[in-house]
């Protein structure tokens, strides 16, 4: 009996090593989804930043239009309090356009910002995923070779956990 036990000790070594690759899955889980997460969260305001930009393009081309409508009206007039008056509207209108030009320029800086920051977290999010992959088929070779008594299958099992574990260090790291 003291001798199958000594054969056998390799299966502390399954045990120790499946727990820290248990471990390392919850974590790369946990930490894959929070970037998941801040993917969700960027796209939106991504969007919404678009969507706002959106609208300060349509305010100004109405000012564009009215500028030139403004424009053929002064040609088609001779009063003087008239030009006077569309004089004042068309330099307010070019103040609006030029006003919504540099508010669209600093909005695009700020979605193309955060379009930025999204692909970051992408490239967390997808190293994560394939860590926790990793570490899932790394337990479960290792259980099936304790269950087996096959330590090629706990070798294999070590060989994948630690490419999870690579992977899980650049979730957090992003070295490539």
């Amino acid at each position: 009996m003291a001798e199958l036990s000594i054969k056998e000790k390799w299966i502390q070594g399954v045990a120790l090593t499946t727990t820290i690759i248990a471990v390392c899955a919850a974590l790369s889980t946990l930490r894959g989804g929070a970037f998941s997460t801040k993917v969700q969260i960027s796209t939106t305001q991504e969007s919404n930043k678009w969507s706002y930009f959106q609208s300060k393009s349509t305010k100004q081309h109405i000012c564009e239009v009215q500028l030139q409508a403004f424009e053929i009206n002064e040609l088609l007039t001779s009063n003087s309090v008239v030009i006077d008056t569309i004089d004042s509207k068309i330099s307010q209108l070019k103040k609006d356009i030029a006003r919504y030009d540099k508010e669209k320029a600093e909005i695009k800086k700020e979605a193309e910002q955060l379009n930025v920051l999204q692909q970051e977290y992408k490239a967390h999010s997808g190293s994560f995923a394939i860590a926790a992959m990793l570490l899932q088929i790394a337990i479960m070779l290792s259980s099936v070779g304790a269950l087996m008594k096959k330590k090629w299958m706990w070798f294999a099992g070590m060989a994948l956990g630690a490419s999870g574990i690579v992977y899980m260090m650049n979730g957090f790291l992003l070295f490539f």
